[in-house]
C-alpha cells in the first residue's frame, strides 16, 4: 500500500511540475510577444505615449501633465495606449523601456522618458528641438512670434 501511495505522489508531483513548466513556457512566449509588439508599437508613430487613461480622459496627474505639455506644443496627433486596459502592456512597457513608471513617451521608436523628463525638456526648450527633429513644429514657436 505504501508503494502505491508513493508512486501516486510521484506522479502527481511530476504532473504538477509539467503543468508549472507549461505555464512558465506560455508566460515566456507571451512576454516575448508583448516585447515584440511593443517594439512595433513605438516605431509605428512619431510620438507614442503609454499612459493611464486616454488623452481625452487621463486617469492620473502625471499622464495629464504629459497630455498638457504635448497640447501646449500643438502635438495633437500621437499614439496613446491606455495601460489600465491591459496589465501585460502595463508591465511589458516597463520592462521594454527599463523605466519603472507610467506615463512613458517615445519619439521615433526611442524612449524619451516619463512625465518628469518631458517637463524638464519643455522647461529647457529641448522639447522644441526634439519635436523639430520629428518634423513637428512646436506651437510655442508661433505663440512666441505673435507676442513680439
Amino acid at each position: 500500500m505504501n508503494s502505491v501511495l508513493r508512486s501516486t505522489a510521484r506522479t502527481v508531483r511530476a504532473v504538477t511540475s509539467l503543468s508549472g513548466l507549461n505555464q512558465w513556457s506560455r508566460s515566456m512566449c507571451s512576454a516575448s510577444e508583448v516585447q515584440k509588439n511593443l517594439e512595433e508599437m513605438v516605431k509605428k508613430d512619431k510620438v507614442v505615449v503609454f499612459m493611464k487613461g486616454t488623452p481625452a480622459q487621463p486617469m492620473c496627474g502625471f499622464s495629464n501633465a504629459v497630455v498638457q505639455i504635448l497640447r501646449m506644443h500643438g502635438v495633437d496627433s500621437y499614439a496613446a495606449y491606455n495601460v489600465l486596459d491591459d496589465q501585460d502592456l502595463r508591465q511589458g512597457v516597463k520592462t521594454f523601456s527599463n523605466w519603472p513608471t507610467i506615463p512613458q513617451v517615445f519619439f521615433n521608436g526611442e524612449f524619451v522618458g516619463g512625465c518628469d523628463i518631458l517637463l524638464q525638456m519643455h522647461q529647457s526648450g529641448d522639447l522644441v528641438e526634439e519635436l523639430e527633429k520629428l518634423g513637428i513644429r512646436s506651437a510655442l514657436l508661433d505663440a512666441e512670434k505673435e507676442s513680439k
